[in-house]
């Protein structure tokens, strides 16, 4: 397959090389290609979009051929053949080789699930060397996908996110200079998701694990102090309304200037990737 220019953003044609399991619910994918060298960022919070096979497929269905026009063209393929499309973000980028990570949340695909697993996470849990991607990711180091961007007078950044921002909120926080005074929340499913992250920053992270009775989400950055500071910056991505729940705290109850706080709702509650695209066109 070839690839086409989208700038700032392009395609690339990918194959899985390994993968790891990192926990109950959460697995790595690593990523190469012929063309990778040409991928720019310099952001932790990059954001991705990820076209996937459908079962039967030998690679994933896009037009990219039509150039500028391949979204009109994609939506009009049949939903059978059409590539299942998924946002991302960058847990990590490598040279020599190049390569490339993303961190998989995997729901409903244990046994007696009680929601079934939909496609990306089917196609992540038994993903495989040579299995074939195409991703649509940034030429520039510099662009419009990067949320991350604490300003320069920053003296405490706050940090939340659920299992889906765990990878951007782990880069985040390795990424962090000495000295950075961080407070950070990171929820997850099980316990076995607690990864040991490494960071020269001056950070406090508190693990929250769902259903063994820890506080979530705002009720636990609520009860938590947070150390003075004169121009605090919070990052918080996640489900939707945890997300919308937790920046409407921080701003009314905790004074932090709303052109302060990042939020990024990742996905909603009871609605698929493909319903919040139709709500959003």
């Amino acid at each position: 397959m070839t690839t086409a220019v989208a700038a700032p953003f392009r395609f690339f044609s990918l194959q899985v090389v390994r993968t790891r399991r990192l926990g109950p619910s959460l697995v790595r994918v690593t990523f190469a290609g012929a063309d990778l060298h040409a991928f720019r960022s310099h952001g932790r919070d990059q954001s991705l979009s990820l076209f996937l096979p459908h079962p039967g497929q030998p690679e994933p269905v896009i037009p990219i051929e039509l150039g500028d026009s391949w979204w009109q063209g994609w939506r009009e393929l049949p939903d059978d053949v059409r590539a299942v499309m998924r946002s991302y973000t960058l847990r990590a980028l490598r040279r020599n080789p190049d390569e490339i990570d993303i961190d998989f949340a995997l729901h409903g695909v244990e046994p007696g699930a009680a929601t079934p697993a939909g496609p990306a996470s089917l196609w992540a849990a038994a993903a495989a060397p040579g299995d074939r991607v195409v991703l649509l990711g940034p030429a520039i180091e510099d662009n419009r996908a990067i949320r991350f961007r604490p300003p320069e007078d920053t003296d405490l950044i706050v940090i939340w996110g659920d299992e889906t921002a765990v990878p951007a909120a782990s880069a985040i926080l390795e990424s962090l200079p000495p000295g950075t005074r961080v407070r950070a929340w990171l929820e997850v499913l099980h316990a076995g998701d607690i990864q040991d992250l490494v960071t020269s920053a001056d950070a406090e992270i508190t693990w929250l694990v769902r259903g063994d009775g820890s506080p979530m989400a705002v009720d636990a950055v609520r009860a938590a102090p947070l150390p003075p500071a004169d121009a605090p910056y919070a990052w918080i991505a996640g489900e939707s309304g945890c997300v919308k729940e937790l920046r409407r705290h921080l701003v009314r109850e905790r004074g932090i200037d709303r052109r302060r706080v990042t939020f990024v709702g990742y996905w909603r509650r009871g609605l698929s990737e493909e319903q919040l695209r139709e709500q959003g066109e």
